[in-house]
């Protein structure tokens, strides 16, 4: 073998070492990028919403707004304890609605309101009663038709949840009214603040209001 021939073999020979040098080290960068990305993408926090959870989907059948707090915590007058019972009922034991118990006590109303199926009760509070003149308030509670027709207005003859509370509603009394507003803020008429939503009773959703509604005269 002449010295020329020796010299291009050895030129080849490193050529080929070198090419194989290059490759094996692109193969493992590639190879090392990959696992790098495979684990960024394992650690990485998915791009995709997360399930609703099912605590999130409970809070909205729960009471809600500010005088919610003046509600016993436990016992018949407690939330747990006037889902057991028919609304009338269920009033009766709730500090907050002892006027209105008496109004409807007057008014003969105790067995329509317990025996009726699936309604939504707007609770005046006795402070909304209050608000009320007391001539006025003593005259509307010896004159049952009037009161009647008050208490009855009321009362829509179906259960309203919050996501269902806004807009026209007909009553018992005939008469419509009207809330706005969204979960925690509803008003009812234009005047009525609720004032604790979403109250549970067994044949009743009740909402306590405020003001004292009054119908059409």
């Amino acid at each position: 073998m002449t010295p020329v021939t020796r010299r291009r073999n050895s030129a080849a020979a490193l050529v080929a070492a070198t090419a194989l040098a290059l490759s094996l080290g692109a193969c493992s960068s590639s190879g090392s990028g990959s696992s790098a990305a495979t684990k960024a993408a394992a650690a990485a926090p998915s791009s995709a919403a997360a399930p609703a959870t099912a605590s999130g989907a409970a809070m909205s059948d729960q009471p809600f707004g500010t005088a919610c707090a003046a509600v016993p915590k436990d016992g018949a007058g407690s939330f747990t304890g006037m889902a057991k019972d028919p609304v009338a009922t269920a009033a009766s034991n709730n500090p907050l609605l002892s006027t209105l118990v008496t109004a409807v006590k007057k008014a003969g109303l105790v067995d329509t309101l317990n025996t009726a199926q699936n309604v939504t009760v707007f609770a005046p509070t006795n402070d909304a009663f209050a608000k009320l003149p007391k001539a006025t308030l003593d005259a509307v509670l010896a004159d049952k038709d009037k009161l009647t027709k008050i208490l009855t207005y009321h009362v829509v003859p179906q259960r309203l949840a919050p996501t269902a509370l806004t807009g026209g509603h007909k009553t018992l009394e005939t008469g419509n009214l009207t809330v706005t507003g969204a979960t925690p803020d509803f008003t009812v008429n234009d005047s009525a603040k609720v004032l604790c939503g979403n109250v549970q009773t067994a044949n009743a959703t009740v909402y306590i209001v405020d003001t004292v509604l009054m119908p059409a005269s």
